[in-house]
């Protein structure tokens, strides 16, 4: 009887561990050779900096204002027009004005009661958009434009009682580089609160111009994988502490919540080190970088030679074989 247990518990063990490798897979398991550099959990310099290099000149004002522009740019007084709203592929629903040029809010300003606190070299760079002959296009509730009286008696349009912007750097209809400037800037949607593709899902598939197709999340930001983890025979995260402030784990998300990711391996561990609940693609945990300040930001790729974004298979995508 002793024998025939022994024997049954073994085969039970082989069959456990047989399951997990089924449903994790041993075939991505394979190291880079330039992982035994370090661990990534000291960003490079300028960690959190606008990578855009048209939007970071001179951020360091807290207004993202080099005082490079001329307070006479067209833009400064052009009056709004007829408002419109636009589709960006990571932001989702942006406000602009006539000509299509971008309109951004402050988060130093308040929206109740409205009030505007760009002023001098901040408001050369960030005209503020005049009230007078601003409109409600399509898409817009008109109820929701109102007006605030700056330092300099002018009125300057509100949208949800946020002050709107245009930004100098912006040239043409579409562009957005002001964005993120100085992690206070950021795209106005048709109600002024921030623009945000907040109808993603929890994961999905966004083709990068240089990676290709790379997973993120609900808030369309970079996922990346960490090469020191493990995911097989069991998951474990090597990400801690500061390193974890850094590179924050995606909480657990459910299968159904996910668009164009491969579901095998996707599902969520236990954390030993706080007990959270961290998701893994392909059985790998998975992170977002607190370097990428914006939807479409790849700040994290290859940092360290450690931290790579993830295909929708689960796989590191651009490193070194």
């Amino acid at each position: 009887m002793k024998t025939s247990w022994r024997s049954a518990s073994l085969v039970a063990t082989a069959a456990g561990v047989m399951v997990f490798a089924t449903a994790c897979g041993s075939d991505n398991v394979t190291t880079p050779s330039s992982a035994a550099q370090n661990v990534g959990a000291t960003a490079p310099a300028g960690i959190g900096s606008i990578t855009n290099p048209s939007a970071s000149t001179g951020a360091g004002n807290g207004y993202g204002a080099d005082g490079s522009q001329a307070s006479s740019s067209p833009a400064a007084v052009a009056p709004a027009g007829e408002l419109t709203v636009a589709s960006n592929p990571d932001l989702g629903k942006v406000l602009t004005d006539s000509s299509g040029l971008t309109l951004y809010r402050f988060d130093a300003d308040t929206a109740n009661p409205p009030k505007s606190n760009c002023d001098g070299d901040c408001a050369t760079t960030w005209p503020p958009v005049p009230a007078n002959d601003a409109t409600a296009g399509s898409g817009i509730d008109k109820s929701l434009l109102g007006e605030v009286t700056r330092t300099d008696g002018t009125k300057q349009l509100t949208v949800g009682g946020w002050p709107v912007y245009r930004y100098a750097k912006d040239v043409n209809a579409g562009d957005v580089n002001g964005q993120g400037v100085g992690g206070k800037w950021f795209a106005a949607a048709p109600d002024g609160k921030k623009a945000t593709l907040a109808s993603l899902p929890g994961l999905s598939v966004r083709k990068d111009a240089k990676l290709g197709d790379i997973i993120v999340d609900k808030n369309g930001m970079t996922v990346y994988r960490f090469i020191k983890d493990k995911a097989w025979p069991k998951v474990v995260s090597n990400c801690t502490g500061d390193c974890l402030a850094k590179w924050p784990a995606v909480a657990e998300v459910a299968s159904s919540d996910t668009k164009g990711i491969v579901k095998k391996g996707l599902m969520g561990f236990t954390r030993p080190d706080n007990g959270a609940k961290q998701q893994t693609v392909n059985c790998w945990p998975i992170y977002t970088f607190s370097g990428d300040s914006k939807a479409g930001d790849t700040n994290g790729q290859g940092v360290g030679g450690t931290w790579y974004a993830v295909s929708p298979e689960g796989k590191l995508v651009g490193a070194p074989s």
